[in-house]
């Protein structure tokens, strides 16, 4: 079954759990992502990627280059955005890795983050200490608050999903009938 990897236009295998970690392996093969590229993969424009950047919500590409922990965040703030307000998106990011422009203080790795959102995303019944099974805590309690994250992120992720779907659906009703809007008077 193929599915749309969050926040990307990417898709994979969702049967099989380490399709997405390959794909963006693949993608970052020869070393870090240009904008255009990082625009290409999101589906977003270049000027949003850009201001995400200067509002702090990520660190600074490294000579003009994405890495593939910036595109982790920029794909984790795309899943989100029409859910959830950027104030809250980033809240919420911060409450498992600090300072959002500053990678040293972060609990986990964005690509690491993303790949547990991607999975989750998939079976979101699956058990969710086999999908952190590989986690250490840099702290204690920190695979409690992963957790919470994890599962607010896929809650929000869900639901602009399926707004998405009822928007799609309503598109398809197409105008109303005029003897629904005479009798509306």
């Amino acid at each position: 079954m193929q599915i749309t990897m969050p926040g990307s236009v990417l898709k994979i295998d969702g049967a099989r759990p380490e399709a997405a970690d390959e794909l963006l392996s693949s993608l970052f093969a020869g070393g870090g992502l240009v904008l255009s590229q990082v625009a290409n993969v999101t589906g977003l424009e270049p000027y949003l990627i850009q201001n995400w950047v200067a509002r702090g919500f990520l660190a600074p590409p490294e000579g003009k280059r994405y890495t593939r922990r910036q595109l982790s965040r920029i794909l984790i703030i795309s899943a989100l955005r029409n859910a959830l307000p950027l104030p809250e998106i980033c809240r919420l990011l911060r409450s498992i890795n600090g300072h959002l422009d500053d990678e040293s203080d972060d609990a986990i790795d964005d690509s690491r983050l993303y790949l547990y959102l991607v999975r989750l995303c998939a079976d979101p019944e699956q058990d969710f200490a086999a999908l952190i099974a590989d986690y250490a805590e840099p702290f204690r309690g920190a695979a409690n608050r992963l957790e919470k994250v994890l599962r607010i992120m896929e809650k929000a992720y869900r639901s602009s999903e399926l707004r998405r779907e009822a928007e799609d659906l309503i598109a398809g009703l197409g105008d109303c009938p005029a003897i629904f809007i005479n009798n509306q008077k």
